[in-house]
């Protein structure tokens, strides 16, 4: 096909979310999965020659274009808007969320050792999360999982580039202000996840 490249560019260039595969050939009916993918690896390796202020990543099951990582304090500066800022509470909420999904607020509630509606709440507002459904138990209460703008938001290609119990060990003898409770509460986590 003519200009795939330059034709999935401005894709890329207008699209809000990451974009994969499957969805540009549903728009270029005509071209072949391996020349959106060649097309791709092109613009990536384009831009990353260039270095210029941005980039093609893999994220989200998608691509998106993203600035480079060095430049975030100017850009910071031109935006000038509010930062996601996540509460520790948020943030631990978040972390069983997209270690132990699909879950329940009561098992959440039941490693953490407090309420999280509020927080569950904020999430969803957020679209850092969502509701899969309900579970086929008494009370048929709500489902969780993470989103794809969890994904993008941390940066993550898929859940599988969630650091691991044995990356998170190493960043505590790293860092040793990290509180040996978050290892513990991380470790839970792990496990629920390999069981």
């Amino acid at each position: 096909m003519e200009d795939i490249k330059n034709i999935i560019e401005s894709f890329l260039f207008v699209a809000e979310e990451s974009l994969t595969i499957d969805r540009i050939k549903s728009i270029l009916k005509q071209a072949e999965i391996n020349e959106i993918q060649n097309a791709l690896l092109e613009l990536s390796e384009e831009y990353e020659a260039r270095k210029g202020g941005f980039l093609l990543r893999e994220v989200a099951g998608g691509y998106q274009i993203r600035t480079r990582p060095e430049y975030r304090e100017w850009i910071k500066r031109l935006i000038r808007t509010k930062a996601l800022r996540l509460s520790k509470a948020a943030l631990e909420t978040l972390a069983i969320i997209a270690y132990k999904q699909p879950i329940i607020r009561s098992d959440i509630e039941h490693i953490r050792g407090v309420d999280c509606g509020g927080i569950l709440r904020m999430l969803l507002e957020r679209k850092l999360t969502r509701v899969l459904g309900r579970k086929e138990i008494p009370g048929r209460p709500l489902i969780y999982a993470t989103t794809k703008q969890f994904l993008e938001v941390f940066d993550l290609k898929d859940l599988k580039d969630l650091p691991t119990l044995e990356e998170i060990e190493a960043l505590e003898t790293e860092s040793p202000e990290n509180s040996t409770r978050e290892i513990s509460r991380i470790e839970t986590f792990e496990k629920g996840k390999n069981t």
